[in-house]
């Protein structure tokens, strides 16, 4: 089952064409990634990254910008993870607008290092797959 929520889309983000500026769509989709954390393994994502010493650099993003998103729309998010491998976890974005229109797709991958080394690789922890097993897309 996919994790979702939602923001409103603030001045701050937009450019002088009054839409999203794009590098904002991956700002966004890290801030809504974060909060995934609490729904799928039920921990705050500094918890994981300070007291577990696990991070997940991206390593892969393929996104597709469908339709804009304007100052005071609101973003619905929808986030899955069709796999979880040996090292790495990958991740599927929907952005939809108020009105259900699909704005943003992206599909992302990110791999499980140890935060005292971000150069090694390891597994994700069972507890990890576990939870992440949630966000499998139905």
């Amino acid at each position: 089952m996919a994790f979702t929520s939602s923001r409103r889309v603030d001045f701050p983000m937009v450019d002088v064409a009054k839409i999203v500026y794009y590098p904002e769509f991956w700002d966004l989709a890290h801030r809504f990634y974060e909060e995934s954390w609490e729904y799928s393994c039920g921990m705050h994502y500094s918890e994981i990254l300070h007291e577990h010493g696990i991070g997940f650099p991206l390593v892969h993003s393929d996104a597709q910008f469908l339709h804009p998103l304007a100052y005071g729309d609101t973003v619905y998010c929808s986030i899955t993870v069709p796999r979880v491998g040996n090292t790495s976890i990958a991740w599927t974005y929907e952005f939809r607008n108020q009105d259900g229109t699909l704005c943003w797709t992206a599909d992302q991958v990110t791999v499980c290092v140890d935060m005292k080394d971000v150069k090694q690789k390891i597994s994700v922890p069972d507890w990890m797959r576990e939870g992440l097993a949630k966000l499998t897309p139905e």
